[in-house]
């Protein structure tokens, strides 16, 4: 199997990214992440040289970089958890937010259906947080 995982040098990314290679040693594993404030390779640390890891330093929003990843790396799950989630931030900058939860995600599922509209066994999990998903009322 082949993976992307966006955002996967943030907190959750990294650590659902060292629990995969830990636990599936046979998948290849394509951590995209644009290293910004919430991204940092040393959240992991032993695992960034391991052989069935591939760190692409890229923007979701970059359909042409996408088509080139799941090209290369014949990708057929995408555990998707790049995103915008600091609040504060989401107060002082809204437009950022916009492009990269909803716009990034739009361009990801895009590129993915493109690739992958011929078979039906791949999947696309999106992980998020309430600044993405909204709150919810009970």
């Amino acid at each position: 199997m082949s993976i992307l995982v966006t955002g996967g040098a943030g907190f959750i990314g990294s650590n659902f990214v060292r629990y995969w290679l830990t636990n599936h040693p046979d998948d290849r594993v394509v951590l995209l992440d644009t290293l910004t404030y919430a991204g940092n390779l040393e959240n992991l640390d032993t695992f960034i040289d391991v052989s069935n890891l591939h760190f692409v330093k890229g923007n979701i929003r970059d359909s042409e970089q996408l088509d080139l990843i799941f090209s290369a790396e014949s990708i057929d799950r995408v555990v998707h958890f790049a995103a915008e989630s600091h609040v504060d931030r989401s107060i002082l900058g809204p437009k950022s937010f916009v492009e990269t939860n909803v716009d990034g995600t739009l361009t990801l599922l895009e590129v993915a259906r493109q690739h992958w509209i011929s078979d039906q066994n791949q999947r696309f999990i999106h992980v998020s947080t309430d600044e993405v998903y909204g709150s919810l009322s009970l």
